[in-house]
């Protein structure tokens, strides 16, 4: 369909996972729901919560897997196969460790970059050119590489203020996105916040 976008949020379903780092991708996809005043209902045919919307001439699908995050590719492809949408009418939201806390990065395409949710949506859709935003969420120095119990964690109280920055500027990302196009939502959006303005200059 021409006009219609599926935004899906990467995350683990159940109580235990909410709120967590890895669950940044349901995070902004509820968010969008939010500012859309767009409803939640639970679909099994799709393995998905979903909230569907009009928006102008769009339709909108958001998404929120409930394969947990290894098999999110699954309930991406099934919406994605029912509704015969090109790769470029889909977006897929994920956290990312290797990006601090407070970027965010949108690109048309690319790797998995080594995470699970990303690497199924891959397989199950064959092909790596589907457009995908990642929200930093940073890494312990002294993890390494092992960072299970971290992503699985939840944002501490001095980290919310800017993980509510993070999901503002997202959402108005994701609207540029599906209003002027990627190119124009990656310059306008990607990377840090801007820094705020000295007193006196504001």
């Amino acid at each position: 369909m021409e006009n219609l976008y599926l935004i899906a949020g990467l995350g683990n379903p159940g109580r235990q996972y909410a709120g967590t780092r890895h669950n940044i991708g349901f995070m902004l996809v509820e968010q969008l729901a939010s500012r859309w005043r767009a409803s939640w209902a639970l679909e099994k045919k799709f393995s998905s919560r979903l909230a569907r919307l009009d928006c102008g001439q769009q339709k909108i699908i958001l998404c929120q897997p409930q394969t947990f995050m290894n098999a999110s590719g699954d309930a991406v492809a099934a919406l994605a196969g029912f509704y015969q949408l090109p790769p470029a009418q889909m977006l897929v939201v994920v956290d990312d460790a290797d990006l601090p806390l407070g970027q965010i990065r949108l690109r048309p395409e690319g790797s998995s970059g080594g995470h699970h949710g990303l690497e199924s949506v891959e397989r199950q859709l064959a092909t790596r050119v589907y457009p995908r935003l990642r929200l930093g969420i940073g890494r312990r120095e002294a993890d390494g590489r092992q960072i299970t119990d971290y992503v699985l964690g939840r944002f501490a109280g001095t980290e919310r203020e800017t993980v509510e920055e993070v999901l503002s500027r997202a959402c108005q990302q994701v609207e540029c996105w599906t209003s002027a196009g990627i190119k124009e939502a990656m310059n306008l959006f990607n990377g840090a916040p801007p820094a705020p303005l000295p007193k006196g200059k504001q």
